[in-house]
């Protein structure tokens, strides 16, 4: 039988605010525990809720950039719960008039472009965190998180797969760090999901959900959904209801577990929250925050496309952090527009690997782009192959001379275009390898690229290799 699978997904993305927001707390993260909750933190009789207006700057801006409607009136509200680490014994959160209504992302799997719609995104305080470790069987309270603002985005549930969800939260995950709302440091907290899924038969009403809480990677994302996917499935074809709940991932297991039964709204008796007026923004705010928003990565990419000739695989790929795309128009801009494509092959390619390899971001990158533009100027005119050029690539990386010419220069690299030393070179290689001559003139391709191959070995690689292919064809079949 076959089953269709239905995933949405709440995120909560924790915004780039020096205070909490309600109060003038710091946000700093790794503080010894308590040391950051002040009075407002900590609910102390008396105290009073005071909206962080960076906070709303940023919901705006996350609404702007997913084509959203911003709300002109949206209320603040309080969800009732009893928790050690929620002080107040409630939550300020929004409900039935978000900030953010609506908008959308598109994803891309496998080839195939697909939009997921976005039901809302609304402002909400952080709760403390419950400590268990190294209490001696108790447990300690962390309120320095408390009040830490959030945007809680929650998606319609129209992914139908593990690999959609995943690709739908990198796509969110890039863009809030992009407008610069979030640092998306997964391990830190700042960007997490919790992934509502349920099964059905195609064309069915929606199966019942569970939902999987506080997922913060997207491996663990991916392998809770598959499992609970077909934790779901079997439960149903063995004859059992699934019943609405709130479950854990244990990442050591593989395998999703019980946590609570699932509440709905009505369970957390939301009413307005009386001490904090409704919050008003107006066309002129709005128009002002968007004047200093930057280029969207939809638009930029449709602008590498278009003015540097590159692939929609290359434009998405290079547009998949602000750091990379910057990275790669400065190197545009030494290199030239018509190396365009040579760029984004370097960057995404030997820069990317290499940045892979030793775990760094492409800001930390030892090589500047203004170095890198230097090498592929010197692959363009030939001054170098582009063989030499990755050992050019590799001893700037090592911190191995100033510049491309530079390191060329020392290393004795530069590219031999010279035809006759080229030629008598190939005269020679011709003369001690009569086998493979034999063997090219008798149909054996190999034996060409093997010819090939011991010429730029004479020249150490120096030797311009479409030269070399070239007057080796000429003598071969001449």
């Amino acid at each position: 039988m076959k089953w269709e699978v239905v995933i949405g997904l709440e995120t909560h993305a924790q915004l780039q605010t020096k205070s909490k927001i309600f109060c003038g707390a710091s946000t700093a993260f790794g503080a010894e525990p308590n040391t950051q909750a002040d009075a407002v933190s900590l609910a102390l009789p008396g105290v009073l809720p005071v909206l962080n207006r960076e906070a709303v700057v940023c919901a705006i801006k996350f609404g702007l950039a997913i084509g959203a409607k911003i709300t002109e009136r949206s209320v603040f509200a309080r969800k009732n719960y009893f928790y050690p680490d929620l002080p107040k014994g409630y939550q300020i959160s929004q409900m039935e008039l978000p900030v953010v209504d609506g908008g959308s992302l598109t994803i891309n799997v496998d080839g195939n472009e697909k939009t997921v719609r976005l039901t809302r995104a609304h402002l909400e305080e952080d709760a403390g965190k419950s400590l268990h470790e190294d209490f001696a069987g108790r447990t300690g309270i962390d309120l320095n998180r408390a009040g830490t603002p959030l945007l809680e985005i929650v998606s319609e549930p129209d992914m139908r797969s593990a690999a959609e969800a995943v690709a739908y939260a990198k796509k969110l995950h890039e863009l809030v760090q992009w407008i610069g709302i979030c640092d998306g440091n997964m391990q830190e907290g700042s960007f997490r999901c919790d992934a509502n899924v349920s099964v059905r038969r195609p064309g069915d009403p929606y199966g019942t959900r569970r939902e999987i809480k506080n997922l913060n990677s997207f491996r663990f994302l991916e392998q809770a959904i598959n499992y609970e996917v077909q934790w779901q499935i079997n439960e149903i074809e063995e004859g059992r209801k699934i019943q609405q709940a709130t479950v854990l991932f244990d990442p050591d297991t593989g395998e999703t577990r019980s946590m609570r039964s699932k509440e709905d709204a009505h369970d957390y008796r939301y009413f307005p929250d009386p001490d904090l007026l409704p919050l008003e923004i107006t066309e002129a705010w709005k128009a002002e925050v968007k004047a200093t928003m930057p280029e969207l990565p939809q638009a930029m990419q449709q602008r590498f496309t278009g003015e540097y000739g590159l692939s929609a695989y290359d434009a998405d790929i290079i547009t998949s952090s602000r750091e990379m795309a910057q990275y790669f128009l400065d190197t545009v801009a030494v290199a030239g527009t018509a190396s365009a494509k040579l760029c984004a092959n370097w960057i995404q390619g030997d820069l990317a690997a290499r940045l892979n390899r030793e775990e760094k971001s492409i800001a930390e990158a030892p090589i500047s782009a203004t170095q890198l533009a230097g090498i592929i100027q010197r692959i363009v005119d030939n001054t170098i192959s582009n063989k030499i050029g990755k050992d050019v690539f590799d001893a700037l990386w090592n911190g191995d001379g100033a510049n491309a010419d530079a390191v060329i220069e020392a290393k004795g690299w530069k590219q031999i275009t010279d035809t006759g030393e080229i030629e008598a070179i190939i005269d020679e290689v011709l003369a001690a390898n009569q086998k493979s001559v034999e063997e090219f003139r008798a149909g054996k391709e190999k034996a060409f690229n093997a010819l090939v191959g011991q010429a730029m070995k004479a020249t150490k690689g120096k030797a311009n290799p479409q030269q070399v292919n070239d007057l080796l064809k000429q003598k071969l079949t001449g």
